[in-house]
């Protein structure tokens, strides 16, 4: 896994240092920087795959944009020359980058101006300065020298790991599959796309095969017998409403036999958020890291709560060292969080005086852990005990 993510000059964010466990939760206020940490994360995955563009970066769920939007910009500080990004892992394996592109004179694609990888042991492309009379400044050495590397490597899986990841945020229009995913990915898409074919696999492969995680999901949603996907959906829909060949059909327990199917058109939008989010921690073609921005939206704060609760085991069941970055807004999803336990951490986002992004993490101290006893972790957020909260 990787263990520690350095951030330099990126957006809001000054410096940053952040130590990751398996599940990562970001709070905060609107506007404190919290997508932006996951987006500086997804530059370095582009870097690690050999470009940065903006197709590059839309292809990981980054908001493109011109050099300005992407630097740190403050009244206090210079603006840095170079955006500077690490990813280190458990054995000391880590990727280095420094970026470049000037202000007055964009480029459609970033320039490396210094890049690094290493096994933790040997070096194997050394930092410095690129000579860019041998090599193309657009095109990572990296990932050229990755092909070289044993899949046993801890570089290779570092890097791996990097080039997976993707920044998903759903979108209920695309999760009823009345709307096309612009950036489709399996095994569901950036946008909830795939929903229906995501869960026939999801479904076959997995939940089909172990009780215990087929009903750990189904509990989640109380009003359902059952869901399938089906390509004979049309009977259930309006001819005006636009479909994909597969659909999903969910049976509701409480109605006649005779009327009790409906598809995800039809169905609580919340049903769909808790598939997308199974799918993403158990599916086996899932990327190793990945994040979900605002993870609790469209749910209600008791299935948030219980939601979040199932992330960290789903996640250990599907792959001991998958992680999982989100943010919310919702004060229910912490009670789901067992801050006691090391894997799941929890990182409360402000901006200080200067607008600078910062990160904190919430540990139970023994006063936390005092006042928890007589009021929830999400109380507590919002009695101001963990920071993190607006100032309005």
């Amino acid at each position: 896994m990787i263990q520690i993510i350095k951030i330099e000059g990126f957006k809001s964010i000054l410096s940053m240092t952040l130590e990751l466990a398996r599940v990562n939760c970001f709070i905060g206020a609107n506007g404190v920087g919290k997508s932006n940490i996951l987006e500086a994360i997804g530059v370095l995955s582009a870097a690690a795959n050999g470009t940065v563009d903006d197709e590059s970066l839309l292809r990981r769920g980054v908001r493109p944009g011109v050099p300005r939007l992407y630097k740190t910009s403050f009244e206090t500080d210079r603006t840095p020359a170079h955006i500077g990004l690490t990813a280190t892992g458990q054995q000391g394996e880590a990727y280095r980058i420094s970026l470049l592109n000037p202000l007055e004179n964009p480029n459609p694609a970033w320039e490396f101006k210094t890049e690094y990888l290493t096994d933790g042991s040997t070096d194997i492309v050394s930092d410095g300065v690129r000579n860019k009379k041998n090599l193309t400044p657009t095109a990572g050495l990296a990932a050229l020298k990755q092909v070289e590397l044993d899949s046993a490597n801890p570089a290779f899986k570092l890097m791996r790991r990097l080039q997976g990841y993707a920044i998903y945020s759903p979108n209920t229009p695309i999760l009823r599959a009345m709307v096309s995913d612009p950036q489709s990915r399996e095994p569901v898409g950036l946008s909830g796309g795939r929903l229906a074919e995501a869960f026939a696999d999801f479904r076959k492969t997995v939940l089909d095969k172990n009780e215990n995680l087929l009903d750990s999901v189904f509990e989640l949603l109380d009003w359902v017998a059952d869901i399938e996907t089906t390509n004979t959906g049309g009977s259930l829909l309006s001819p005006s409403v636009a479909r994909t060949q597969d659909v999903l059909k969910f049976t509701d327990r409480f109605m006649k036999k005779s009327r009790n199917t409906l598809t995800a058109y039809d169905a609580s939008e919340g049903a769909l958020y808790v598939l997308f989010c199974a799918i993403l921690c158990l599916s086996p073609s899932a990327p190793k890291l990945l994040a979900i921005d605002n993870l609790d939206q469209a749910l209600n704060p008791r299935l948030a709560s219980r939601l979040a609760g199932k992330l960290g085991t789903w996640l250990a069941h599907a792959d001991q060292k998958r992680q999982l970055l989100f943010t919310a807004h919702n004060p229910a999803v912490l009670d789901g969080l067992d801050l006691l336990d090391d894997e799941i951490r929890l990182f409360a986002v402000d901006r200080n005086s200067n607008g600078h992004t910062q990160v904190t993490r919430i540990q139970f101290s023994e006063k936390l852990l005092a006042l928890n006893k007589d009021y929830p972790l999400s109380r507590l957020w919002l009695m101001g005990h963990l920071g993190a909260v607006p100032n309005v």
